[in-house]
């Protein structure tokens, strides 16, 4: 059964053209009156009247009803069937607006000390990030990844728990599909699709003539992936050695046949930095 604004299409079908599908003949002198095996029908807008029957109704289901004798239910199939809507296309949400924390320069050394001490990455590394406005602390103390898209613009930021309670996420509004964080060497010869920024940093510095980057979270298809492959680089899918990563990495070699797996000795790229820097 079709509900809401279905129904209100249905009803709001020229009655003109329901009589002409149910075989009525106009009146010759009258513009308004048809004549029925029901008797003459007068039709004013999407009102009619039946004198002959004293009856009469508002719209065209009302009017199928009245001409075939049937129920609300079988009238609105019969209209379905005789003057078929068009699917209604539903717009798509508004793009929630990206909402980047702001930075607090007073808990970096809280997010320097989680980077290197937790995850064994250099000073020098996350002094070269923070620098170059890619990784910044918030208010809260968490780690913030900037995604960038076209000109180096904000697309979105994963976020990282630095404090007693680890925790990862995206900020509010963040667009994966318009932008990635990235780290590489100064000449890159391959790309790493990896799964979250850290792992991206730990894979440049197991592989430092690489590009490496995020696809903040495993995915098959990222927008921006064929515009990457268009670059000329052998690419490689570096995710999480499980099954999610697995069966991810498999998606994605088979809609892009041109990239070859990479799969962590470990579970990923830094816990395999974490145990060469043990």
């Amino acid at each position: 059964m079709m509900f809401g604004n279905g129904v209100d299409q249905l009803r709001r079908i020229p009655l003109a053209a329901v009589m002409r599908q149910t075989g009525a003949q106009p009146d010759r002198y009258d513009k308004g009156k048809w004549h029925t095996p029901k008797g003459a029908i007068s039709i004013t807008g999407l009102k009619f009247m039946n004198w002959h029957r004293s009856a009469g109704g508002g719209g065209a289901i009302d009017l199928v009803m009245h001409l075939n004798d049937l129920g609300f239910p079988a009238a609105v199939a019969w209209l379905q069937r005789h003057f078929p809507l068009p699917p209604v296309v539903e717009p798509p949400p508004p793009a929630r607006r990206l909402a980047l924390p702001p930075s607090d320069r007073g808990r970096l050394s809280a997010v320097k000390h989680y980077l290197v001490q937790d995850r064994a990455i250099p000073p020098a590394m996350t002094d070269a990030l923070i620098a170059s406005g890619k990784l910044y602390a918030d208010r809260r103390g968490n780690a913030v990844f900037l995604l960038l898209g076209k000109e180096d613009t904000p697309v979105g930021a994963e976020l990282r728990g630095t404090g007693p309670q680890r925790w990862r996420g995206m900020a509010p509004g963040s667009q994966r599909d318009l932008g990635y964080f990235s780290v590489q060497a100064p000449e890159a010869t391959m790309a790493i699709l990896c799964e979250s920024a850290i792992d991206a940093i730990s894979c440049l510095l197991l592989h430092p003539s690489s590009l490496c980057l995020s696809t903040s979270g495993a995915r098959s298809n990222p927008r921006w992936l064929p515009a990457l492959l268009s670059h000329g680089l052998s690419i490689y899918c570096g995710f999480d050695s499980d099954a999610t990563g697995d069966a991810m990495a498999e998606q994605m070699i088979a809609l892009h046949p041109s990239l070859r797996r990479l799969r962590p000795s470990q579970h990923d790229w830094n816990d395999i930095l974490k145990s060469r820097h043990v």
